[in-house]
């Protein structure tokens, strides 16, 4: 039975998609099939291999989350079972979205299968997701102390502000490479609690956060042409936003929000243009990872299945 924050949160989603639905239909209705198929036929084979590219380092980098949860447990398990582990969850949680399907799921048959016990799997999930919070406060610090005309973009004000803020979440970061410098007392949320890791592990969680947003904007960024581009800062600052938005809104796949967000901070770029390169990120990033990880989940059930069966057959 669905709790009623599951609930809430299921219709927070879809108020978010409809809202947005019709927000990007206002903006694109003007918009032909054989426009957008012009857009997309001009993406050099370059530019799809650059992003082809940028999506394998940004599912690598997630899968790294993992590695470096695990070596935080002080656990060894295949690299290539928590690559594939890693995948298949995040593939699944971006399209089906936070609020009904966290990835949790996968990752407790998975990491069961290998021995860990449902606290150090709460502890691996609490803190994969610290290490994505740590790579968006960090990124997005940084672009918005290069970048501060960047939130006149999104919102209007002062470039001050924008610095402002930086500054503030690049000090939250500090704090928390100070806390695990001193070893200061284990965070508690609820049952959990999470010590800080150590100096060396917070280094890689540092690496790890911001190369995978990185190399998912990147996917949008090759996409986009040359003309008129406003350059790869920009488009990462957007990204943040925009993604943090699809997060908050918990609309499966951020779907209309990434759209919305982009067509109104992008606007010396051609609508159609922009709805390409958002198109190919769609199908790199969401929907390839999506198909593969459903095959992926299909092969991981039938070998636990077969496994029991081989069992009892034998006894």
């Amino acid at each position: 039975m669905m709790k009623r924050s599951d609930v809430a949160w299921t219709l927070v989603g879809v108020t978010a998609v409809l809202l947005s639905g019709y927000l990007l239909y206002q903006e694109v209705r003007n918009i032909s099939l054989a426009e957008l198929a012009d857009s997309l036929q001009a993406i050099a084979p370059p530019q799809w291999l650059l992003a082809g590219l940028a999506t394998l380092g940004a599912y690598a980098a997630l899968a790294w989350y993992d590695r470096i949860a695990m070596a935080h447990l002080g656990k060894k398990i295949s690299w290539w079972f928590i690559a594939l582990c890693s995948f298949t969850t995040y593939a699944l949680a971006h399209n089906i979205g936070a609020s009904v399907f966290s990835g949790a799921l996968v990752r407790y048959r998975a990491y069961r299968s290998k021995g860990l016990t449902p606290q150090e799997i709460g502890i691996l999930i609490i803190f994969c997701s610290l290490t994505f919070t740590l790579g968006t406060l960090l990124s997005a610090g940084c672009v918005l102390v290069l970048q501060p005309q960047l939130l006149a973009r999104i919102v209007e004000g002062p470039p001050w502000v924008s610095v402002a803020i930086g500054a503030t979440l690049l000090a939250l970061i500090g704090l928390y490479a100070f806390g695990a410098w001193r070893q200061l007392p284990p965070w508690r949320l609820g049952k959990w609690h999470i010590e800080y890791p150590r100096l060396t592990i917070v280094a890689r969680q540092l690496l790890a956060g911001p190369l995978e947003l990185l190399c998912a904007a990147a996917i949008i960024y090759f996409a986009l042409p040359a003309e008129h581009n406003p350059g790869y800062l920009t488009v990462l600052g957007v990204f943040l936003a925009s993604f943090s938005l699809a997060l908050l809104s918990h609309a499966p796949g951020g779907l209309g929000v990434l759209e919305v967000t982009f067509l109104a901070a992008l606007p010396e770029l051609p609508t159609v243009d922009v709805l390409a390169a958002l198109i190919v990120f769609r199908g790199f990033y969401l929907l390839l990872p999506f198909a593969l990880a459903i095959l992926m989940v299909l092969l991981f059930e039938y070998g636990q299945w077969s496994a029991k069966q081989s069992e009892t057959s034998g006894r």
